[in-house]
């Protein structure tokens, strides 16, 4: 009797830890797709900055293709859109700033209210034209000039989510990541002139109400690490990537915020537009779709 009442209460063990771990991952899947980057719409683009823009416009999502809550590894694809219009007589695009790629993540740990996980991303950046890079007198050529690259992210992701207290719960989200490009294809005339090789920090306090979040505050920042002709290792200048940014939701808005940002870009993400170096303000809508 006393051996069937063990085998009973061990088979009853082990399907309680069976389900706690394809909660936890599914769980997971959920962090993974709310650590994203939110997307946005922002009337006049970045202020202050040197090209006068009507509005700007980034689209990003997470897709979870593989997601299967029994395992701790997951893939998603996640496409990046971000196209500027310029204030100009045809209010041109000219070079929209596409990126396409796929994430892997891999679980390493079983707490969700403290989450540890790790990525590898893979991307193809490029800007949709065909041009020359450099034109005749050798200036960056921004008007169709041809832009491509490739690159490798790894990351490590960890955060903690506090217990609701009146309903009220916060969570601390950490990222860090190291971007190389060099062992791809990418745009020749990027050579000894481009961020090739970045270390990246993130960091994000965010606010729940009632499970629904209410305010999302970041910073990150990036630093090229990688020899360049014209700049040595301190170049901050050119280097040196930051952001700070807040997100607001009021209560009647579903996954939508109000949006405030202010940076300096030592080197433009967008595409062609690389050497531009200035600091910004953003307004405008953002959400996590």
């Amino acid at each position: 009797m006393g051996t069937v009442i063990s085998q009973a209460v061990n088979s009853a063990a082990r399907d309680s830890l069976i389900t706690r771990r394809y909660l936890h991952n599914r769980e997971y899947s959920d962090i993974y797709k709310e650590n994203g980057d939110l997307s946005y719409i922002s009337p006049r683009g970045e202020l202050a900055g040197p090209i006068k823009y009507i509005i700007n416009g980034r689209i990003t999502k997470t897709y979870m293709i593989l997601a299967i809550p029994e395992l701790p590894v997951a893939f998603a694809m996640v496409p990046d859109f971000t196209v500027k219009v310029i204030d100009e007589r045809s209010s041109g695009v000219r070079t929209p700033s596409l990126k396409l790629g796929g994430t892997f993540y891999f679980r390493l740990s079983k707490s969700v209210s403290n989450y540890k996980y790790a990525t590898l991303k893979f991307t193809h950046h490029s800007n949709g034209q065909d041009g020359e890079a450099l034109d005749s007198t050798g200036r960056i050529n921004t008007r169709d000039g041809n832009f491509s690259t490739n690159y490798l992210t790894i990351g490590y992701n960890s955060g903690t989510k506090t217990s609701a207290v009146n309903a009220v719960s916060y969570s601390f989200n950490h990222y860090a990541g190291f971007e190389w490009h060099k062992w791809f294809h990418y745009e020749k005339a990027l050579t000894h002139d481009y961020g090739f090789t970045r270390i990246i920090y993130d960091f994000s306090l965010r606010r729940y109400v009632k499970k629904k979040e209410n305010w999302r505050s970041d910073i990150g920042l990036n630093y090229a690490v990688n020899a360049m002709q014209n700049y040595g290792a301190l170049a901050i200048k050119k280097r040196l990537n930051i952001e700070g940014s807040f997100n607001y939701s009021f209560p009647f808005m579903n996954n939508v915020f109000l949006m405030a940002a202010v940076g300096y870009y030592g080197e433009d993400p967008y595409n062609i537009y690389y050497r531009n170096k200035y600091s910004y303000l953003r307004l405008g809508v953002s959400s996590g779709l």
